[in-house]
């Protein structure tokens, strides 16, 4: 059986023409025809470029309609689309560039750009429309696009995903999202992170709903007033973005349903916070550029407190040593990491997505962090996860606990906090009677911000 991603994307929005597809406040608003004629268009426009068959296309375009557009139709005319964050620098993107070796760069002015490739702007790009009906089909299994992993554990890595990989997210409609035709997805996160490309824009459209992006330049503040006046009836973001928005004033917000959150662990506290504000659920999912989400909470089953979630239908995963994998079969987990032109596929049956997880009685999953991210202080293993959670009640914005080589040569906890100075003696309290001893930080450091990547999350490498 032939598969096209864009195609399946896009079928349900064909009965619904004129119904909303996508809305980025104050900027654009378009319908579902209009959404799949200028996908068309671009999709005949690339054609007449005479690239080979599955070349690809790097991405370098903001929060725009073309970028959707593009990036739909790439994979409509036979090519695989490469997005990328448009923070990145000049020895950045040339870098990474050089590593999936695209035949064309289609790019927005004033991004920065690779060196050495030719580039093109959306606007440049014409040529006539190729039909739905002549959409690029062939083996689900074929490369479909490529994306970047953030990096906050060092270099990303060019990660290979197959066309079939849109169809696999179908698990997380009901898992997490209780998605329906009639919602309107408000994300807040970039275009181009792919939490807010399949969650904010692919899934909705799947199922012929409505997405709503902010402009670019959007701050956490300005959210909770988009929510309301858009109408959103389901809202995601990152931790972070909830931690900054939820201080915010907030308005009445009756057609908002639940939120959602992924990209890092979901502090109790933010969860209770969204509670008390909206009168809504927030449900967290874990997942990771290489699978997307497959654990996760949802309306008909929330996650119990603490954990992130039970395993989405169809998943099969195992918590042996309390490391969490991922059947190498899932029909959402990548083809391989981009190498020498080919992707590496994971080898055995299990792939290894680097968490640390136990899981609960009833199949629930605590997530206890990443395997790389287990502090080491005076030779005690101590989960940073654990120890900001239990500092989360502290009267400041953001906390993040890492380790200081002290003098002597000895390594210490150190909490970064931004918000105003801590009472160090009520700090010292509150952790001694929620942590052992040695969990407990030593040292309290205010910050102006802690280290985030352009997706907003930490990295705890840099908090030293």
């Amino acid at each position: 059986m032939t598969f096209n991603l864009s195609s399946y994307v896009l079928a349900a929005g064909r009965s619904t023409p004129e119904h909303l597809a996508l809305i980025i406040p104050g900027e654009a608003r378009l319908t579902h025809g209009e959404v799949l004629k200028a996908v068309s268009l671009r999709a005949g426009a690339l054609r007449t470029r005479g690239l080979a068959p599955g070349a690809r296309i790097l991405l370098r375009l903001g929060n725009d309609p073309d970028f959707p557009i593009t990036f739909l139709a790439a994979c409509a005319a036979g090519y695989v689309p490469v997005p990328t964050s448009t923070q990145l620098t000049v020895p950045e993107i040339t870098a990474m560039a050089a590593r999936v070796d695209p035949s064309l760069v289609v790019a927005h002015d004033g991004i920065s750009l690779p060196q050495g490739y030719g580039c093109v702007h959306p606007d440049d790009l014409a040529g006539p429309s190729l039909p739905f009906e002549a959409w690029s089909d062939g083996d689900p299994n074929r490369l479909g696009y490529i994306v970047f992993t953030s990096g906050s554990g060092g270099v990303p890595k060019a990660v290979a995903h197959a066309h079939r990989a849109v169809r696999a997210r179908a698990s997380m409609h009901q898992g997490w999202y209780d998605l329906r035709p009639e919602d309107r997805m408000l994300h807040a996160g970039a275009f181009n992170w792919t939490y807010t490309l399949g969650t904010g824009l692919l899934d909705p459209w799947t199922l012929g709903a409505t997405a709503i992006v902010p402009a670019a330049g959007t701050t956490a503040d300005a959210l909770p007033q988009i929510l309301a006046t858009s109408e959103a009836t389901i809202f995601a973001a990152a931790p972070g973005v909830y931690r900054r928005m939820l201080r915010a004033d907030w308005p009445d917000t009756p057609a908002l349903r639940h939120g959602l959150s992924a990209g890092e662990r979901l502090p109790r506290a933010t969860r209770d916070r969204w509670r008390q504000t909206t009168g809504t659920d927030l449900h967290e999912a874990l997942g990771m550029s290489e699978c997307s989400t497959f654990i996760s909470g949802s309306p008909s089953r929330p996650a119990p407190e603490g954990s992130s979630g039970y395993p989405q239908a169809g998943r099969r995963i195992s918590t042996e040593e309390g490391r969490l994998r991922v059947a190498t079969d899932d029909p959402g987990l990548m083809l391989g990491y981009w190498q020498e032109g080919a992707p590496q596929p994971p080898e055995g049956a299990w792939f290894d997505t680097g968490d640390r997880v136990r899981q609960l009685p009833d199949g629930a999953i605590v997530h206890e962090g990443r395997a790389d991210d287990i502090l080491n202080p005076g030779g005690y293993r101590v989960s940073p996860q654990e120890v900001e959670e239990a500092l989360a009640d502290l009267p400041v914005s953001e906390i993040a606990v890492g380790c200081v080589e002290v003098s002597g040569g000895a390594t210490v906890l150190a909490a970064y906090y931004v918000g105003a100075e801590l009472d160090t003696q009520q700090a010292e309290a509150h952790a001694a009677a929620r942590l052992a001893r040695y969990k407990q930080p030593r040292l309290w450091l205010r910050r102006d911000a802690l280290p985030r990547n352009a997706n907003g999350k930490l990295i705890r490498k840099a908090l030293a």
